[in-house]
């Protein structure tokens, strides 16, 4: 008889997930390994100039609707993301330097947004870890059910659209624009991801968490221990839907 568990978590990704951990990236820390990853990523495709520092870090790294990841295996920084949580009364974010026309009139009727950018991956972790950029992108759908949005926004490459549109059924809401400070131009998607949450976690059941993983990032935190590593609940939510037939 066939094991779920192995069958949709082959060994070598079960491995891996137990060898992985997430953490929030405090803010008043500007010189976080994140940061020089975060450069080294944009340097490698001169997207941004060089400075003394080799980090990079912008104004949206500060603003109190928004926060930093980093994604560890064994301890070891492998990628990073950053999300803002875009609302009415918080509408600093990434998407809306950008596309401030398209946004702002479903800001004002009350719509809500997960805006993640700065998705960086070491390069050697890349060919070694193909995973990677999918385990990377569980920060976004987590805060998207840890904030039970209307929809999660990418800004995105157009040789990067076609990615979102598979996994996530995104739609494009917004035609090529230049980023301020990046040496690219970028799309703009948006993608309903509780509405298509059974079935990108039925394909993809690495994007699936539980309530404690999600609370333990992006809930408040005890001063004593504001930044823990926190180890993905992939395996433990999906078997646990599968029990209940969820």
């Amino acid at each position: 008889m066939t094991d779920p568990k192995t069958e949709r978590f082959p060994p070598p990704l079960a491995d891996l997930l137990g060898k992985l951990s997430s953490r929030r990236v405090s803010p008043d820390v500007a010189l976080d390994p994140v940061f020089h990853l975060r450069y080294e990523a944009y340097r490698r495709e001169n997207f941004i100039p060089v400075n003394q520092e080799e980090i990079c870090v912008d104004d949206l790294d500060e603003t109190p609707n928004g926060m930093t990841f980093g994604i560890y295996v064994e301890d070891r920084l492998v990628s990073s993301i950053r999300v803002h949580l875009l609302t009415a009364e918080q509408r600093a974010s990434p998407s809306m330097k950008v596309f401030p026309d398209i946004l702002g009139p479903m800001l004002d009727k009350g719509m809500t947004f997960i805006d993640p950018s700065r998705f960086t991956i070491d390069r050697d972790a890349t060919l070694a870890l193909p995973a990677l950029p999918f385990l990377t992108l569980r920060i976004t759908t987590m805060a998207t059910e840890y904030w039970n949005v209307d929809y999660t926004l990418s800004v995105v490459r157009p040789e990067h659209g076609a990615f979102y549109r598979r996994v996530f059924t995104a739609e494009k809401i917004g035609e090529l624009r230049h980023y301020p400070g990046l040496d690219f131009d970028v799309e703009l998607f948006r993608s309903r991801y509780q509405s298509v949450r059974g079935r990108v976690g039925q394909r993809f059941p690495i994007f699936k968490s539980t309530p404690e993983e999600r609370k333990a990032l992006f809930g408040p935190r005890p001063a004593d221990d504001p930044f823990p590593h926190v180890r993905p609940t992939a395996i433990e939510a999906d078997m646990a839907e599968l029990q209940t037939g969820d």
